[in-house]
């Protein structure tokens, strides 16, 4: 497969350059938690806690889903987002949600620490991926500066030089 670092379907290791039972929790927004929720009691878990699984409880395997999936992107994608690689693995959806987050404005140290990146290789790997964010981030400086100006003490005013 070729998103695996050894071509089998499913590596069979813990997070990357990290200890074997290392985890790495990562905050989500109420809107996703209400989705998993609804997911969970609809389908429960598997016997390891995974989310999804074959109806026999194993692990679900890219020709259980690849077709699936090709049908769900050109569902929700234009024809021409569907030329394009955006989606084109469930795992790109990785990039998609990074990249999400760095659109929206989170700060990419807070992204890197979720994603489970340093700030570098965030920045290498994903900053391609901003666009037309140039409005949003003009708005975001004139806000600071305008709390940073506001906290300033104001010069007095000139004296008034009379008649």
């Amino acid at each position: 497969m070729s998103w695996t670092d050894d071509g089998e379907p499913h590596d069979k290791r813990g997070l990357k350059h990290r200890a074997a039972k290392a985890t790495r929790p990562v905050p989500i927004p109420p809107e996703l938690v209400a989705i998993l929720r609804t997911h969970i009691e609809t389908y429960g878990t598997a016997a390891d806690g995974r989310l999804f699984r074959t109806s026999r409880d194993g692990m679900v395997q890219e020709s259980g889903y690849g077709v699936v999936w090709k049908r769900a992107r050109a569902e929700v994608l234009s024809p021409a987002d569907c030329e394009t690689p955006l989606g084109k693995r469930p795992y790109d959806l990785r990039h998609a949600g990074v990249s999400l987050a760095l659109n929206s404005g989170v700060d990419p140290t807070e992204v890197a620490r979720r994603a489970g990146h340093s700030v570098v290789v965030l920045l290498r790997v994903y900053a391609k991926c901003l666009h037309g964010t140039e409005s949003y981030s003009n708005a975001l400086i004139s806000q600071g500066l305008a709390r940073r100006s506001s906290a300033l003490p104001r010069p007095a005013a000139p004296p008034d030089p009379g008649p």
